[in-house]
């Protein structure tokens, strides 16, 4: 007996879109490092060189912790 294996010719539509999901991704990394060049080294700078200010704590010597009821 023989078997007879039907294989469908492959259609167009499993072939489109391909090009463009990789050209997009492509294009997605390029401008995600442009961003990074542009905002995330000169951060990265001013955090090494200590031009970002520090948040300033005063602490007072003394704290009353006297309640002061009134009748």
């Amino acid at each position: 007996m023989t078997t007879i294996v039907n294989n469908p010719t492959p259609s167009s539509d499993n072939n489109n879109g391909g090009g463009i999901g990789l050209l997009i991704g492509v294009f997605i990394i390029i401008v995600l490092g442009l961003l990074f060049f542009y905002f995330g080294i000169p951060a990265i700078r001013k955090i090494g060189s200590g031009q970002i200010a520090t948040p300033q704590v005063v602490i007072p010597d003394k704290i009353d912790v006297n309640v002061k009821q009134t009748n």
